[in-house]
This record gives C-alpha cells, sequence and structure tokens, in this order.
C-alpha cells in the first residue's frame, strides 16, 4: 500500500512517486506541455524519467490524488544559494487537471512543498511562471510569491549546448 498523506481538502491526498508511477508522471507532464502549448517540446520518455528520477534521484515528484484518482502533481529538485549557504527547492512544474481546478489543490500542493522546504533547512522555493499563465500569476502573488522580474533567464541547450561544451 502507498504511503499517502493528507491534506485540509477532504478526500485529496499526497503521495512521493514510486517507480510504477513512471507512466503517469510522463502523461501528466505532456497534459502539462499540451496546456502551455508546449506539447511538440516533450522528449521525455519512461525510460529518461525512470532514469531522472529512481536511479540518479536528480528531481523528487509529489502526485495528488483526488478520491484516489491522480489529478496533478508537482516535480521539484534541490539547488543551492550561495548567499545563503543553504540549499533551496526548486519547483520545475506544477500541474493539476483542468477540471479540478478551483478546489485550492494547488495550493495544498504548494503548501507542501512549503512545508518541505522548511523541514529540509531551506531557505527559499523558487519556480518559473510563463508571462501569459496570468490565472497562475494571480495565484501565485495570492500565495505571497514575488515576481523577480529584474532577473533573466539564460538557457543553452541543443547545438548551442555541444558548441559550448566543446569549447572547453
Amino acid at each position: 500500500m502507498r504511503k499517502t498523506i493528507d491534506t485540509k481538502v477532504s478526500n485529496f491526498k499526497l503521495r512521493f512517486a514510486e517507480e510504477k508511477d513512471t507512466g503517469l508522471v510522463l502523461a501528466l507532464i505532456k497534459e502539462l506541455a499540451d496546456y502551455e502549448k508546449l506539447l511538440n517540446e516533450v522528449v521525455a520518455t519512461e525510460e529518461i524519467l525512470y532514469d531522472s528520477l529512481f536511479v540518479r534521484k536528480k528531481a523528487e515528484v509529489i502526485i495528488g490524488e483526488y478520491e484516489d484518482k491522480p489529478v496533478g502533481f508537482a516535480l521539484f529538485f534541490h539547488n543551492f544559494s550561495t548567499f545563503l549557504g543553504r540549499p533551496g527547492i526548486y519547483l520545475e512544474d506544477l500541474y493539476i487537471k483542468p477540471e479540478m481546478r478551483g478546489l485550492g489543490l494547488g495550493k495544498v500542493m504548494l503548501s507542501f512543498l512549503g512545508k518541505l522546504a522548511v523541514e529540509r533547512n531551506c531557505g527559499r522555493l523558487e519556480w518559473w511562471c510563463i508571462d501569459w499563465n496570468e490565472p497562475s500569476i494571480e495565484f501565485y502573488k495570492r500565495m505571497g510569491a514575488k515576481p523577480m522580474d529584474e532577473w533573466t533567464v539564460y538557457r543553452v541547450d541543443d547545438l548551442e549546448l555541444s558548441k559550448l561544451a566543446n569549447e572547453f
């Protein structure tokens, strides 16, 4: 039997993903990508996720279940703040199925990650949000999050990442 974590929302429980959840995690990632109009960018496979999550343990996943059915997930990992000298939690993705939104499930999942960050002596809980996603931005602000609009995210990937690596 899977260990579940009770929440303040009736019939909503959380649990850490297990190896047998790899296909479910991938399906939820694809749902999120489709919502963000980025489904064509998903190259993750069950094999890649299994290796990253359960072999190399590079990230963790929380599954949200309403009436014992999976309705959302949060994928996160630890980062580190040199200024604080402590780890933080970086939330890569938080997703609740559209038909389940408005019930407070996302708030529960985000607050659980806050609790986890405190328990793990982390100094921060951080994430990115796409600029056009106004409902999420408003939700995050209501939760006390502050946009870090004085920072710009930079990324090197694909061919440019290979070129950069070859410079060494």
